[in-house]
C-alpha cells in the first residue's frame, strides 16, 4: 500500500507541478496513469509535454489508442489502461479506496482558488484515509513544497 499525497496549488500550475512529479516516478520505474476530468485539457496537456526540453521528454499518450498499455505515462479520463504504480488526479478526477490501495502513489493536484476543488479534495482524503491509505498533504505557500501533514 502506497502513499496518498495531495497537492494543494496556490502558485504552480498542474503541468508545472508534474514536470515535477512525472520524471521522479519514471526514475523509480514506475508508469503512471493521469487522470483529469476535460479531454481538451488533457489534450492541451499531452501537446506541452511534446514540447519539453529534449533531455527531459516524457514518453506519453492519450487513452484511448491502440497502444495504451504500453504507455509508460497515460493521460486519460478511464479506468488505469497501462499497469500504472502511479496515479496522478488532475481537474477534480476521482479515485476509490480500492483502486488506490495497491498503488504506490496516488498525486491528487488541487487549485487552491476553487472552492468546489478544495471540497473534493477534502473528501477523497476522509474516503482514502478512513479505508487505511496513507496520505499526505503538500503546500507551497512558502514559495517551494513542504509537507504538512
Amino acid at each position: 500500500m502506497g502513499i496518498a499525497m495531495f497537492y494543494h496549488l496556490t502558485r504552480s500550475t498542474a503541468e508545472a507541478t508534474l514536470a515535477t512529479i512525472l520524471p521522479k516516478a519514471m526514475a523509480a520505474g514506475w508508469r503512471v496513469m493521469v487522470r483529469g476530468t476535460d479531454v481538451a485539457a488533457l489534450k492541451r496537456l499531452d501537446a506541452q509535454l511534446w514540447l519539453g526540453p529534449e533531455d527531459g521528454f516524457l514518453p506519453h499518450g492519450l487513452q484511448g489508442g491502440a497502444h495504451d498499455a504500453d504507455q509508460p505515462i497515460l493521460l486519460g479520463l478511464d479506468a488505469i489502461g497501462n499497469a500504472a504504480q502511479g496515479l496522478v488526479l488532475i481537474d477534480s478526477a476521482e479515485t476509490d479506496p480500492a483502486e488506490a490501495a495497491p498503488l504506490e502513489r496516488v498525486w491528487v493536484l488541487f487549485d487552491g482558488a476553487d472552492e468546489a476543488a478544495l471540497t473534493k479534495a477534502r473528501g477523497l482524503w476522509t474516503r482514502l484515509t478512513a479505508a487505511g491509505l496513507a496520505a499526505q498533504y503538500w503546500s507551497e505557500d512558502s514559495g517551494r513544497w513542504e509537507k504538512k501533514a
